[in-house]
């Protein structure tokens, strides 16, 4: 079995003994390095012995034995090695934030509506996932967030890592119940005069005060499978930098277009609707002209269907060139990139089915209505000719 040292969340190296290799990998007597596990990705560092040194690219937890297992890179040290352990401080630190900043934020949450309870998380990158029964809205996810901001601008909240028997945890208000039994391992962050603002059962690593894990961001949320709301927020050291990026290049944007950071929102809004009415005068010219170029085609007589083909600069002006026919006309239409259609005023000539047809010959994809029916094609100039081929006359 493997002592751990981890839980002593600030101490970076340590003295340890090789009780077994296998393989790529090593287990120690003890270590600080915190292995994979609880949603909290594993810690990186160095191992070094006498004339060897090695990277650990991770850890995992092997239940059955509680050995604690290290890939290394390099050298693997003897069988008995006394070897000497150092955490990656920035990963551990970072790790940290993480973790706290998603007990924090469950626990904000927990206080908007005791409804909104904890189903899964998932901290093995800069953005984490919280999942959430009770469906939070997103007003209720603001107001997680501003309490959470307001509780650690405002208040010290230190760490408590108290190991209790099982049957003292009716003595804590747990956030959620745990299914540990022995004796369990208690994270609290509790105030100045006692009050813990959260307690859960809990055997990943977290920062000393809970303003260390500041700010604790809410970047999203999305409906997933189960009825659950996922929850990604960033925290820390990884939430200042996310965020300072998001600002400086909003400053940029605001620079360009000669105004405050806080009116850039405003001035993309009126460029929105500015880029919206020119896109709706530059349609109503796309249909001018397919309608022009439409009606300027030859007309073939094909018994009692009269058929226009028509070539059309921008897919654009499909719609129109295909819509509002006089009774008795069929209109076969492709542009250069290979969109095509099939408008039909005439009984018997239904739209959808003969672009299909003539789709099978030529090949593309495409549907529609039995006036009028749109597709693409890598031939348009077979396309053409199997329409003309089906039609009539």
């Amino acid at each position: 079995m493997t002592r751990p040292l981890y839980h002593d969340s600030t101490l970076f190296t340590f003295a340890a003994q090789v009780a077994q290799v296998q393989g790529s990998e090593v287990a120690l007597d003890a270590t600080a390095l915190y292995p994979e596990a609880g949603g909290q990705a594993a810690d990186t560092g160095t191992l070094r012995w006498p004339g060897g040194e090695a990277r650990v690219l991770g850890g995992r937890k092997d239940k059955a034995t509680g050995l604690i297992w290290h890939p290394l890179a390099g050298d693997l040290p003897p069988l008995g090695a006394a070897v000497q352990g150092e955490v990656d401080q920035a990963r551990r630190w970072r790790h940290m934030q993480r973790h706290s900043g998603e007990h924090l934020l469950a626990q904000a949450f927990l206080r908007v509506n005791p409804a909104f309870t904890v189903a899964a998380v998932n901290m093995a990158g800069p953005e984490c996932t919280l999942d959430l029964h009770g469906d939070p809205a997103e007003r209720h996810i603001r107001a997680a967030e501003t309490l959470l901001r307001e509780t650690l601008g405002r208040t010290e909240l230190t760490l408590e890592t108290p190991v209790v028997p099982e049957g003292d945890l009716n003595r804590y208000p747990l956030r959620r119940e745990t299914a540990v039994r022995g004796e369990v391992r208690l994270v609290i962050f509790r105030d100045a005069q006692g009050q813990p603002f959260d307690v859960s059962a809990c055997g990943g690593t977290h920062v000393p005060r809970a303003s260390m894990a500041a700010p604790v961001a809410v970047l999203r949320h999305e409906r997933i499978k189960g009825g659950v709301t996922r929850v990604t927020f960033m925290a820390g050291e990884e939430a200042s930098a996310s965020l300072g990026g998001v600002y400086a290049q909003a400053r940029a944007l605001a620079q360009g277009f000669s105004v405050p950071v806080e009116r850039l929102p405003e001035r993309v809004q009126a460029l929105r609707e500015q880029a919206g009415a020119l896109q709706a005068e530059l349609d109503a010219l796309h249909a001018a002209q397919a309608r022009t170029l439409r009606d300027a085609a030859p007309a073939e007589p094909r018994g009692d269907v009269t058929l226009r083909v028509v070539g059309l600069p921008s897919p654009a002006g499909l719609p129109a060139a295909l819509g509002d026919l006089p009774p008795g006309h069929v209109v076969l239409a492709t542009t250069p990139e290979g969109r095509c259609g099939v408008g039909s005023a005439a009984p018997g000539v239904d739209a959808s089915a003969l672009l299909r047809a003539a789709l099978a010959v030529a090949g593309g994809k495409g549907g529609g209505r039995a006036d009028l029916a749109q597709g693409s094609t890598p031939d348009p100039a077979a396309f053409l000719d199997a329409a003309r081929a089906l039609l009539p006359g």
